[in-house]
């Protein structure tokens, strides 16, 4: 069983240093960053995003873990008054394929509604998805999908 504890900070400092070299990666994948900019971007947005780190005001970050085994990582913002937004959630790896992820996100939907929340939004890169349809018939590539959940 999958719990979510809320991250200290020197659980915030392992995970930013994860976190701004696997978004940079992901932007420079979709086409959105070249690599000489990457880490300074993401860097800027995370500093944007978490200016008092951890404890950063309507923003909740967890770690994800069965029993007292670390697995993951999960980053829920609220948005607005009913909105939340996952900005991150990381399965480690060797962590992956066991439904980790999937009880992570039931879990973060518990936090959600905790927080009187209506739905919850997420990022997705188009290159982390089976692309899809029309749009993949016409040519088109996928860069950005915002998905969302009503709760």
């Amino acid at each position: 069983m999958v719990s979510l504890d809320k991250m200290n900070s020197s659980e915030f400092e392992r995970y930013l240093r994860f976190a701004i070299k696997n978004y940079a990666n992901e932007h420079v994948k979709a086409g959105n960053w070249n690599e000489q900019e990457a880490i300074s971007n993401a860097t800027e947005e995370f500093e944007n995003l978490l200016p008092e780190r951890e404890k950063t005001v309507n923003n909740e970050l967890f770690i994800i873990r069965d029993g007292d085994k670390e697995v993951g990582m999960i980053w829920l913002a609220k948005r607005s008054n009913d909105k939340g937004f996952i900005y991150d959630i990381n399965v480690w790896e060797g962590n992956q394929g066991h439904g980790y992820g999937k009880q992570a996100m039931k879990e973060i939907e518990k936090v959600a509604k905790n927080l009187n929340l209506k739905s919850i939004g997420l990022h997705v890169f188009g290159h982390n998805q089976v692309a899809r349809g029309l749009y993949e018939k016409l040519g088109y590539l996928e860069t950005d999908i915002i998905m969302e959940k009503k709760i």
